[in-house]
Formats: C-alpha cells, sequence, structure tokens
C-alpha cells in the first residue's frame, strides 16, 4: 500500500496546508524518546547529583553553627522592687506625682539600656571571642580602613544581642547568639546581668538627681519666705512704732472702740499694747519668722526630712521578672543541614537532567 503523496497546488509545490502539518509532526516532543533519553544520561544526572550534594554537605560542615540562647521577659510585681519601693516611699512628701514606682518606668529603664549600642560594646571587651576577632581584624586592616572595619566588627555583633517586642501580650524577648549552645547561654545571661546592674544604678541615680533637685528647690523656697517674712516684720514693726508715737500724742492708752481699726496706723488698741507689740516684733529671731508666715514651717519640715534620709545606692532590686528565664539552647539556628543536604540533592538532579535534555535538543537539531 503506497501512501498518498503531500496536497500539491496547479503549479506542483507543497500546498500550505501539507507545510504546516510537516512543521507542526517535526515540533512535537515524544515524551517516551525524552525518558529514553533521561535514561540514557543516568550516568550524568548522578554525578551531577553527587557533586552538588557533596558541595552541599562540605558548606553546610564549613559554615560556622549559630546556636540562638532566649529568655521572656516581662514588666516586674511590685514584690520584685520592695526594697527600691520603700526606700522611695520614704521621700513620698516630697514628691508631686513622679514615676518612681511605676513598673513600666522601672522596666523602660532596662530595654532602653539593652538596646544602647555603647552598653554592648563595653560589653563585648569581656568577650574573649570579640577581643581575638579584633586583634585579628588590626593586624590584617589596612590603616585607613581600620576605622570602617572595626565599626562593622562592632555592628556584627551588636546583632548578636537583641530585644524584640510582643505587640498582642507586651512581653519582651532577649536573644544571645553564638558558635556553641553553652557560649549562647552564658553570653546573654552576662549580658543581662550587666544591664541590670547598670539600670539599677540608672533609676538609683534617677532618684538621687531628683531628690537633690527637690532639696535646692526648698533651700530656695526658704529663702526667699525668710526674705519676704523679715521685710514683712520690718515693715510691720515700723508701722507700729509710729502708731505708738500716735497714740502717746493722743493720750490713748487703752483700747478704744470708738477708734477705727482700718486706720494705717492703727492706734485704736492703745499706747499700752502698741509697746507690748513693738517690744514682741523687734525680739522676733529668724527662727521664729514662721509666726509671720507659716509656709516657712512646712518648707523647713520638708527640708528636715531630706535631710534625715538617705538614698543606699547597695539597695537590690529586679528591674524586670522572667516569664521564660535562659536556657541552653537544645537544637542550633543555623546552618540546618538536613535541609542543605536535601537541596543540594535537588538541585544536583534538576542540573543533571538539565544537561541531558540540553544534549538531546542539539542531537534532535542535528538529524533533522
Amino acid at each position: 500500500m503506497t501512501k498518498s503523496p503531500l496536497p500539491q497546488d496547479q503549479t506542483g509545490q507543497i500546498s500550505s496546508l501539507g507545510q504546516h502539518q510537516f512543521t507542526h509532526n517535526d515540533d512535537e516532543i515524544d515524551l517516551k524518546e525524552l525518558i529514553v533519553a533521561l535514561w540514557k544520561g543516568k550516568l550524568t544526572i548522578i554525578a551531577a547529583t553527587v557533586v552538588c550534594a557533596v558541595i552541599a554537605v562540605v558548606y553546610a560542615l564549613k559554615t560556622e553553627e549559630v546556636w540562638t540562647a532566649e529568655a521572656k521577659i516581662a514588666e516586674p510585681q511590685v514584690s520584685d522592687f520592695s526594697g527600691y519601693q520603700k526606700m522611695v516611699s520614704n521621700y513620698s512628701p516630697i514628691f508631686n506625682g513622679e514615676r518612681f514606682l511605676l513598673p513600666e518606668t522601672i522596666f523602660e529603664i532596662f530595654t532602653q539600656q539593652f538596646e544602647v549600642r555603647s552598653n554592648k560594646k563595653e560589653y563585648f571587651q569581656s568577650s574573649a571571642e570579640f577581643q581575638a576577632e579584633l586583634s585579628l581584624l588590626r593586624s590584617e586592616a589596612e590603616k585607613d580602613a581600620l576605622d570602617d572595619a572595626e565599626a562593622r566588627l562592632y555592628d556584627e555583633w551588636s546583632k548578636k544581642l537583641t530585644l524584640s517586642v510582643d505587640k498582642a501580650s507586651d512581653d519582651v524577648t532577649l536573644q544571645g547568639i553564638q558558635n556553641n549552645a553553652v557560649k549562647s547561654l552564658t553570653f546573654l545571661e552576662n549580658y543581662v546581668e550587666y544591664i541590670e546592674e547598670k539600670s539599677r544604678k540608672i533609676a538609683i541615680d534617677n532618684l538621687v538627681t531628683v531628690v537633690e533637685g527637690k532639696r535646692s528647690e526648698l533651700e530656695q523656697q526658704k529663702s526667699l519666705i525668710i526674705e519676704q517674712a523679715s521685710n514683712k516684720l520690718q515693715s510691720e514693726l515700723q508701722l507700729s512704732k509710729y502708731a505708738l508715737q500716735i497714740a502717746k500724742a493722743a493720750g490713748v492708752t487703752q483700747p478704744q472702740q470708738n477708734l477705727g481699726d482700718q486706720e494705717i496706723f492703727m492706734i485704736n488698741i492703745g499706747s499700752n499694747a502698741l509697746e507690748a507689740k513693738v517690744k514682741v516684733l523687734d525680739n522676733l529671731t529668724v527662727k521664729q519668722l514662721n509666726i509671720i508666715d507659716p509656709r516657712l514651717q512646712q518648707t523647713e519640715s520638708l527640708l528636715n526630712l531630706i535631710n534625715k534620709l538617705s538614698v543606699y545606692e547597695s539597695v537590690t532590686f529586679q528591674m524586670f521578672r522572667y516569664i521564660e528565664s535562659p536556657e541552653k539552647p537544645l537544637n542550633r539556628t543555623a546552618p540546618k543541614r538536613s535541609l542543605i543536604a536535601v537541596l543540594g540533592v535537588l538541585l544536583g538532579g534538576m542540573l543533571g537532567c538539565f544537561i541531558v535534555l540540553v544534549r538531546f535538543a542539539f542531537r534532535e537539531k542535528e538529524t533533522v
């Protein structure tokens, strides 16, 4: 049985319909041929898979391990800073609504100090690993680029101590990162202890600053009251002396009801009373000026309170409470060696298949 020839037009050329069918058959991909080609190229696929897998495993083994120790903290309870509370409460008569005793105030000091870059830099000075890296950097880096290199090193290490806030619960997560589990735990614990001590000192220094400010304010207020009371005393004394002279001149020795008591010189009480008044006013001392202005007694009482009390810098208290205490991590954060190995195998298999299919495509074009 003979095959029917391709359709031709009157000029004997292959018609456009036949040409389209020929091109369509030529571009079709035979799935069976692809499978056969992949099977024939299995050694190439296996070789590419093995090479990529080996590279991935070597990379995973050579990459420095990352271990992350974590702790969760929250605002302290009142019982956590009872020593500090007692000390501040002693000064309560002189404070006007200061926020010393609010748990969020104490907690805020700690969280702020945890993130301060200068505190981290100071803490890194105690790390043997950091000092080793810094020494190596100084020996290898060029003099002109040394400052930038050191800044990058400090920046890299700063990222090993992080603080994040859960917006839903307001809990704070602290993280310390090192190249093994024990180091990461020690790294975080020591920094938390360092920051807590520093924050505690800041809280006490803030209290001392405010107390000294109140002391200075009260001393100035006392001086002003004394000056005002002294002026008032002198004014009253002089008025009384003038009234005494007028009363003697008028012959008024005893209190008189028919004389107005709204006059500038109150002679209605009589010269005898005015003599006694002048004598009393003349003998008043500075310590007795509270008779003239009662505010002086209150101010002196507050000053005496401040002078009797002391701010004890050695008092210990907690700046936060642990929700989850720092513990040694059980699993490393990175590298994920098993995942890297699996990805290496998959990448190698895909690369091998790609190479085989490209070869197959070139062969097909050469045979056409």
